[in-house]
């Protein structure tokens, strides 16, 4: 009777434990205007590129020379072997990165100006690996996975004519087992609990 009544607590205590959400998101910043997106594709985050705009604008100031014009024109994710659309559009200079096996994005950083765009982007891997892109000036910001082992799944924000005005990260794990891991319809299907 009494292994019983421990079975039955030690079952009881067990399907009241609170499943861990395995995905998070870290909130987008930046102005917000313009056209929203959000990258997709098959697979885990193979791939980087990133545009960023100089326009070489420089102005006088106290004797010093400001250049107030940079920022993130627009990127491309590959899912797989498949690189995502355009977001944004392409600028003057392009920054690429392609991910080793089993290599993953497990931080987004850099600043953006409040007033209009992202001016700086860093990706860095969980081997250490970074790309950047634009020029480090305004306000900072540094998005990370809330659960432990998950990894960048997709970016999302807006953009204008011109380039990126907000961007945020959603976090996720990936079935490393099989490659079918879509971000959009099978994201649920390639999940591994945490308990």
């Amino acid at each position: 009777m009494f292994l019983i009544l421990v079975v039955t607590v030690f079952l009881a205590s067990c399907s009241a434990l609170p499943i861990k959400d395995p995905y998070s998101y870290s909130s987008a910043v930046g102005q917000g205007l313009g056209t929203p997106f959000a990258s997709y594709g098959e697979g885990r985050i193979t791939g980087v590129r990133v545009w960023e705009t100089n326009n070489n604008y420089y102005y006088y100031y106290y004797y010093y020379y400001y250049n107030s014009n940079n920022y993130i024109s627009g990127f491309q994710l590959r899912y797989g072997n498949t690189w995502s659309p355009v977001f944004g559009r392409e600028g003057s200079e392009k920054q690429e990165m392609e991910l080793f096996n089993k290599e993953a994005i497990v931080e987004v950083s850099g600043k953006y100006n409040p007033a209009d765009y992202i001016c700086y982007l860093v990706l860095t891997t969980n081997r250490g690996r970074t790309l950047s892109a634009g020029l480090p000036n305004q306000v900072s910001f540094n998005f990370y996975p809330a659960n432990m082992g998950n990894e960048l799944r997709l970016l999302s924000g807006r953009f204008n004519g011109a380039g990126i005005t907000s961007i945020g990260a959603h976090w996720g794990l990936v079935n490393m087992e099989g490659a079918e891991n879509s971000t959009l319809e099978t994201a649920l299907e390639t999940v591994t609990p945490i308990f």
